[in-house]
């Protein structure tokens, strides 16, 4: 689906969990996660006119490995806007932070009547999510700071139930005292993470809670246990108006494009 530009509104795209590897032809469950982002990639380029920011939320690597980073780097070059990456589970930070530009890193970016702001929810050794107390102190005092600026806030680790059981027991273990420390702050439009590699799309106390799918493998809704969805790879489009609507939808390669080893175990 592609988004005319709009003197008012901005164009993000969301790219995440592209889970690549040192390999060119690394596999995650059977699918090529470098060539599955590859075609996301060119449909982002083939849909969307206009791009101002790319959001890679998390387990941006499978492997960790400086590889890896320098394929997702290459990718995303393609597309002609600043990205913005924070870490996943997977990611190994350390690495993550040598691969990238120190831009790639910031954790606050204003564009227009908008701040968008990006948490490291990672925690090292560790496949759930926490964000320190000093964190979130960060995150009061900059969102204070916006002031007359919508917000959107993104990170990798999901804050709130997803109704399924094994996913709910890795995302981010104080996602409580995040939402109530957004409820706190009427700008806060958006909140958009990462890491269970489906679509998910809430709206609560004002705030558009959303989750998008990966650019490789998927995952099935409500699942009590692991399960790999036939579902294909895409990413997210979110528009953001002057006077803080949002439209946004998921884009997805065609069916079958990246067929994937569903009974393949864990990733």
């Amino acid at each position: 689906m592609s988004v005319a530009p709009e003197e008012d509104a901005l164009l993000l795209v969301q790219l995440t969990d592209s889970h690549l590897f040192g390999e060119r032809d690394g596999r995650l469950l059977g699918l090529p996660t470098l060539d599955s982002l590859r075609e996301v990639v060119g449909l982002v380029l083939a849909q969307q006119p206009r791009v101002d920011l790319l959001l890679a939320t998390g387990d941006l690597s499978q492997d960790g490995s400086a590889q890896s980073y320098r394929y997702l780097r290459e990718q995303h070059a393609r597309i002609a806007a600043p990205a913005r990456w924070c870490a996943g589970n997977h990611d190994v930070g350390e690495v993550m932070r040598g691969a990238a530009s120190a831009d790639m890193l910031q954790g606050v970016t204003d564009l227009g009547g908008w701040r968008i702001i990006l948490l490291d929810s990672a925690v090292p050794g560790s496949v759930s999510g926490h964000l320190p107390d000093e964190r979130l102190a960060w995150l009061d005092r900059v969102l204070r700071e916006a002031g007359e600026r919508h917000c959107l806030v993104a990170l990798h680790h999901h804050p709130v139930a997803m109704g399924s059981q094994w996913l709910d027991g890795i995302g981010l273990h104080n996602g409580d005292a995040l939402m109530a420390l957004l409820e706190r702050h009427e700008q806060v439009r958006v909140l958009l993470w990462g890491h269970v590699h489906q679509a998910f799309d809430q709206v609560r106390n004002g705030t558009r809670l959303l989750a998008s799918p990966s650019t490789g493998v998927q995952f099935t809704p409500h699942s009590e246990d692991f399960q790999v969805s036939p579902q294909a790879p895409g990413y997210r489009w979110l528009r953001l108006h002057a006077d803080g609507r949002v439209e946004t939808a998921v884009s997805r390669l065609a069916e079958g494009a990246f067929p994937v080893d569903l009974q393949g175990g864990d990733y």
